[in-house]
């Protein structure tokens, strides 16, 4: 890989500024956690705490029946994942499978193990009636949440 790496305060040629050192091919010392890239009020955060609330037996009794091939992912993650791009407008499955290879709060919520747009078109289609109900619980907690924090809703 080619070295980008400048001396520090270098001026390149023809340019009587000094930069600060780049270098696109330096290696951290720790691996970064996506967590640490995202303020800890984000919606991701909030989707992953409202999901746990969710029940999603529905889901996991229809794996159940489900023999052999690789083992899917987990439905909440799942689940997660098509709420939160449905509220930043991301619908494409193959669109969702590019945000999560590139979008850190996307990141947040599928960790390492990244689906394919197969997979998440696929637990759409087979979910879709389940999670119309789990979107709704979703959007009454976030606009409680809101009026919470506003101050408009009183707390005795």
């Amino acid at each position: 890989m080619v070295g980008f790496a400048f001396h520090f305060f270098r001026a390149e040629a023809g340019m009587s500024r000094k930069f600060r050192e780049w270098s696109t091919d330096q290696n951290w010392l720790f691996p970064p956690s996506p967590q640490d890239w995202l303020p800890s009020d984000h919606l991701v955060y909030f989707l992953l705490e409202v999901s746990e609330q969710i029940d999603i037996s529905p889901i996991v009794d229809d794996y159940d029946s489900v023999q052999g091939g690789q083992p899917p992912f987990h439905p909440r993650m799942m689940l997660v994942l098509l709420l939160y791009s449905y509220c930043v407008g991301v619908f494409s499955s193959r669109k969702i499978m590019a945000r999560c290879q590139t979008d850190v709060a996307f990141r947040v919520i599928v960790g390492e193990d990244l689906p394919a747009f197969q997979r998440i078109s696929e637990f759409r289609r087979r979910h879709l009636e389940q999670m119309q109900g789990e979107w709704s619980l979703v959007c009454l907690t976030h606009n409680l949440l809101k009026i919470f924090r506003s101050g408009a809703l009183a707390a005795n």
